[in-house]
């Protein structure tokens, strides 16, 4: 008779049970792995709760219900499956008589291992693992390219390592991908620029490095649902570091990012709050015709965050020019604030109240 595994040894996001339990502020425990990567795709909200979080939560290890669930699967009747030896499935990947479907089949079993055991992690980094997988994703088969991407995105997942891969060189391969002809590639792509962002010194390490915020923006350009919000996304991370934004605004990012948020990603409103605290952001913001209807129809309409980042940005581009002063003021966004300082969201009620203040200012 099979054992009911408790609810509470279970990760909220994955349903499965947690090896790496962590606690998020808001005082839910998720395993290590989904909740990264719930936060490497741009969320600031509890799964649970949908309470904001802060700009970068922290993940507070869970020890005494990792012990629980260690002692759990100790007594517990399922057989545990061993861990491959990473050094043979490294050795497949490298050697050039390996057939292409043991290639694949390696992979996927460093997938699965080092999805949620950090301990594997560990022991793939220091065997080596990363030159092989880096060789893998210059692949010209997206199946194989998908797969070293993804392993790459696991790895990532514990900080140490986020710095690693950049001095590795993973960088340049990653952009490389971006111009892959797999969409799967592309958007994995950008959301491990998004998780190699994670630590400040790599922001500015990947805004330094030939075409890889250009990359991003053809992304957002020519790519469809997923890639434009994965590049989005990797394009907040990014920008967070101040002199990548003037980069940004250079590559053509502000137009295509106003037209994907009028067609409904609040992700891009985000990047424009972040574009729009520089001089030459805000100067291609006033260019384009509409932008203060669409940031309007955000207020009345977006959620927390999305209100919270067109409020931003109105109050920047209002607080440097005159013609948006006056367009805002005739669009009511004074009325629409004098509401919103009164939302239940802190951050949406202090930068509803800047602007108001700002739009008093110049009155």
């Amino acid at each position: 008779m099979a054992t009911q595994i408790p609810d509470d040894f279970k990760c909220p996001i994955s349903l499965e049970i947690m090896s790496d339990p962590v606690i998020l502020s808001s005082g839910h425990t998720f395993d290590r792995w989904s909740i990264q990567r719930w936060l490497d795709s741009g969320h600031r909200t509890c799964p649970i709760t949908k309470l904001p979080l802060p700009e970068h939560p922290s993940l507070i290890p869970n020890h005494a219900l990792r012990s629980l669930i260690s002692n759990y699967t100790l007594v517990s009747p399922r057989k545990p499956q061993p861990h491959p030896d990473p050094q043979t499935l490294i050795a497949t990947l490298t050697s050039p008589s390996s057939p292409f479907h043991s290639k694949l089949d390696s992979l996927d079993q460093l997938n699965q291992f080092s999805k949620r055991n950090p301990v594997f992690r560990r022991r793939l980094t220091e065997s080596g693992a990363v030159s092989a997988v880096l060789n893998c994703v210059g692949s010209e088969d997206s199946r194989l390219q998908e797969k070293a991407l993804s392993l790459l995105l696991n790895l990532s997942l514990d900080d140490d390592n986020k710095v690693g891969l950049v001095a590795e060189g993973a960088i340049g391969r990653i952009v490389a991908a971006l111009h892959g002809r797999s969409p799967d590639c592309r958007a994995v792509a950008a959301t491990m620029l998004t998780s190699l962002a994670v630590v400040e010194v790599n922001r500015a390490t990947i805004g330094a490095y030939p075409y890889a915020i250009r990359a991003l923006v053809s992304l957002l350009r020519e790519g469809k649902g997923r890639e434009k919000k994965e590049a989005a996304t990797a394009l907040y991370a990014i920008c967070s570091f101040p002199d990548n934004r003037r980069s940004a605004v250079e590559c053509g990012a502000v137009p295509i990012l106003i037209r994907i948020a009028d067609s409904g990603l609040e992700r891009a409103v985000e990047v424009l709050g972040l574009l729009a605290k520089c001089k030459e952001g805000r100067e291609e913001m006033e260019k384009f015709i509409g932008f203060v209807k669409i940031l309007v129809r955000v207020l009345r309409n977006g959620s927390s965050r999305g209100v919270q980042y067109a409020l931003m940005t109105l109050n920047l581009l209002c607080s440097n020019g005159d013609r948006i002063f006056l367009e805002t003021m005739n669009e009511g966004v004074f009325e629409i604030c004098m509401g919103l300082a009164e939302d239940d969201n802190e951050k949406v009620r202090r930068n509803a109240s800047s602007l108001v203040q700002t739009l008093q200012g110049k009155h």
